[in-house]
């Protein structure tokens, strides 16, 4: 209260407070709308720029004289008001080098405030983060599980959740907006952003997506507790060609808008105000000066109306990587042009600087600049930064609580995958003896991945000190006494194996942990998606044992196991759990939980037989051809402590004609032992049609929990565009023709009728 106190004082002051309640007062009496307008009319050319300008905080702390970042960070304010009363730079965005406290925080705000309410209009900054899975560079915040696992959890109502929670600790940071979700595709599994997206299916995609933005923003984006979203990154990021980050993609129309555009055109019916661009570049053309993906398609299509932010440097890089601008200020026109609102420069005036000329020269329109700066503004005052420039410290009580710290840990119990359990090992009895080893049993970096608390999540293990490693939360659950630790191997080289060894022969199971440490981006990319050499051959030295191998695998994308899977006696996948996932994962391995997680992406058998479950049906390959769809498991895949049994699959109809539902009911039955949840889905598959079809896709799921001998009946209702597809002229269409309902082994086949050859959306191409 003391902080917000000096805060009040020191705007007081300046005569902020008077001005706030002035703003107060033309709120009550004029649309957002229309105090834009007036604003917008009285701002200079470079007051406007400013505002379309981003900069990182390292732009105004503190250095030393070689630019080093000094320690204790601090704001510079001299640089503070530079930027701000100089070049009237609108926002902000990052860290300086690692997690801060809610205090440093306030601190960093408070003063960037101070200083924008000295400015001639007293226009706020807004300030970004990637709050991506929790508030990730606050220290105490509820780090959720990466996007990879919300996905398998296959329950919207926890991504809901997540994102209230993590938009209540992000405005405890008294940051409004956060760079989140990702809703890129993740068609390419060696990408090293596989774990921050939902999964490989279109559908899952949108329909966790959708939910976390709901949940970020809430039914007024301005109060207290919610943030506005950042739907990233658009469009097409999820399948370079290499696999590696930031390298082209090469993806026809049909196909861009048949498996990549769902999940924006949900997020912008579900409310989400800002939008990040995909670093890369689609059929030779950087999506940052794709006039045709940002405007024609954004625009006219999907009628976004929020601001388009780039992503680091990316304007710049449409000169010095892609070459497709012949100097950075020819780069700068070129993506305004396009459609960019904003710019993350990220450090200098060069944006700001070359945009005034290309202005002055006639080379942007002064229109474009008043239609970014328009939608700029509109959301700052949407988020109430006008009234509210900076939050009050004594809002927010359950922040890192308890209560939130149930639901991450609800999260990550539902999101790791059983994939293998030969002759039931497990659940494992609590009173044996058992060996944790291999590189990710005793470290954080595993369990919470990149993005956490620093950018690659490198100092996971001091930041989170107090949280469980699989090895602590194995040890809490059945005693130091009974848990021998050896580390055997690191993530790429081994360590003594022979002692990890002779540790195997004196216990009774083994748990074997393996996978990748913290990574993201490129620092995240391989040329080769096979488990480093070093854990498969920790994992046949621990099968030679005798002994039975647990085998844990804890990463971000399905590393190749092919080796080892038929050798251990359980395989679990953990993904990327959060703080609180280690407590999951011992809780699931000693049965105080039932597993109940479904892959959200196609495990490999092979590293160069990368096939999305939804595969054409050429994919499948011949009955005597080994070398057709194979993997060692598939999308949707996972196992229980129970056992599911599917019955009475029923459709309402035997034709679905025009503008028609067809409701498909199907009964589930838990037929085993205790408790547990399915996640029930909901296949089709068109037989013939006009462009190849999908082998089958998903177009429903529900998550039920069943006692032992309850049965559910879950209902599904479908439409004409459930079953659609893009056609050859980028037209979303529903042909008539015979279709096939999978759920679980239930099938069952419908017919659609149409009086027209086919049934065009009405959005055209969407």
């Amino acid at each position: 209260m003391k902080k917000q106190l000096l805060l009040t004082l020191a705007l007081t002051g300046l005569g902020i407070l008077s001005a706030n309640a002035q703003t107060k007062k033309i709120s009550s009496s004029k649309s957002i709308d229309e105090k834009v307008n007036t604003l917008l009319s009285k701002m200079t050319l470079e007051e406007k720029v400013g505002q379309m300008t981003n900069l990182t905080l390292d732009a105004i702390s503190k250095t030393d004289a070689s630019g080093k970042i000094l320690e204790p960070h601090e704001i510079d304010e001299q640089k503070l008001k530079e930027k701000i009363l100089k070049y009237h730079i609108g926002s902000f965005q990052n860290v300086a080098g690692h997690a801060y406290s809610r205090e440093h925080w306030y601190q960093i705000i408070s003063a960037m405030q101070r200083v924008a309410l000295q400015d001639r209009l007293k226009i706020p900054a807004l300030y970004g983060i990637d709050a991506i899975h929790g508030v990730t560079y606050t220290l105490g915040s509820t780090l959720f599980p990466q996007e990879i696992a919300m996905a398998a959890t296959f329950n919207p109502t926890l991504a809901y959740q997540e994102g209230e929670i993590s938009a209540y600790e992000t405005r405890a940071s008294y940051i409004p907006w956060n760079f989140s979700p990702v809703l890129d595709v993740a068609k390419n599994q060696v990408w090293p952003r596989i774990y921050e997206t939902f999964g490989e299916d279109p559908y899952l995609v949108k329909t966790m997506g959708a939910a976390i933005i709901k949940g970020y923003q809430g039914n007024n984006v301005g109060d207290k507790y919610h943030v506005t979203s950042t739907m990233k990154h658009f469009l097409g990021y999820g399948d370079p060609l290499s696999g590696k980050d930031r390298t082209p993609a090469w993806i026809p129309d049909r196909y861009m808008r048949e498996y990549f555009l769902p999940p924006f055109i949900e997020a912008v019916k579900s409310g989400s105000r800002t939008l990040m661009v995909n670093s890369s570049e689609i059929n030779g053309v950087p999506v940052h000066a794709s006039k045709y993906l940002l405007t024609d398609v954004l625009r006219k299509e999907l009628k976004f109306n929020g601001i388009v932010i780039s992503d680091w440097m990316d304007v710049r890089y449409l000169h010095t990587r892609h070459h497709v601008a012949a100097t950075e200020k020819d780069a700068v026109a070129l993506a305004v042009n396009a459609g960019i609102d904003m710019c993350i420069v990220p450090y200098d005036y060069t944006f700001y600087n070359y945009l005034i000329q290309s202005v002055r020269e006639g080379k942007v329109p002064m229109s474009r600049i008043n239609e970014s700066v328009r939608r700029i503004l509109h959301v700052k005052y949407e988020l109430g930064l006008f009234d509210h420039p900076v939050g009050n410290p004594d809002d927010y009580p359950k922040f890192g609580s308890n209560e939130f710290k149930a639901v991450s840990y609800k999260a990550a119990a539902e999101a790791i995958t059983l994939l293998k359990n030969d002759n039931n090992i497990l659940p494992l009895k609590k009173n044996i003896k058992v060996l944790v080893t291999g590189p990710a049993a005793n470290t954080m970096r595993s369990i919470d991945g990149g993005w956490s608390y620093t950018w690659q999540g490198d100092q996971d293990d001091q930041y989170a000190a107090d949280k469980n490693t699989i090895l602590k939360a194995i040890q809490q659950k059945i005693g130091k006494e009974n848990v021998t630790y050896e580390a055997g191997s690191g993530f790429d080289s081994l360590q003594d194996v022979n002692t990890a060894v002779e540790a195997a022969k004196k216990v009774d199971a083994v748990v074997l942990c393996l996978g990748e440490s913290s990574y993201t981006e490129n620092v995240g990319n391989i040329d080769d998606l096979d488990l480093p050499a070093a854990q498969i051959d920790l994992a046949k030295q621990m099968v030679k044992t005798g002994r039975p191998v647990i085998l844990v695998m804890a990463e971000g994308r399905p590393r190749i196991i092919t080796s080892i899977a038929n050798l251990s006696a359980a395989t679990v996948m953990a993904y990327i759990p959060g703080n609180e996932g280690a407590n999951a994962l011992a809780d699931i391995l000693f049965g105080d939980v039932n597993p109940s997680g479904k892959l959200p992406f196609t495990y490999p058998r092979h590293a160069n037989a990368l096939v999305n479950y939804y595969r054409k049906n050429i994919e499948n390959g011949n009955p005597d051809d080994s070398h057709g769809y194979n993997p060692l498991y598939e999308f949707g895949y996972g196992l229980s402590y129970t056992a599911f049994k599917y019955s009475n699959l029923h459709l309402s109809k035997p034709d679905m004609r025009d503008n028609e539902m067809l409701t498909v009911t199907v009964d589930v039955t838990n037929i085993g032992s205790r408790k547990g949840k399915e996640a029930v889905l909901l296949y089709t598959s068109e037989l013939y049609a006009s462009i190849t079809p999908d082998t089958k896709r998903l177009r429903a799921f529900n998550k039920i929990s069943l006692q032992p001998g309850e049965t559910k009946t879950v209902t599904f209702k479908l439409n004409t565009k459930d079953i659609s597809f893009i056609n050859d002229l980028s037209q979303r269409v529903t042909e008539p023709g015979k279709f096939k309902v999978q759920i679980g082994d239930q099938t069952h086949d419908f017919d659609y009728r149409t009086s027209t050859h086919y049934q065009p959306d009405t959005n055209g191409k969407l």
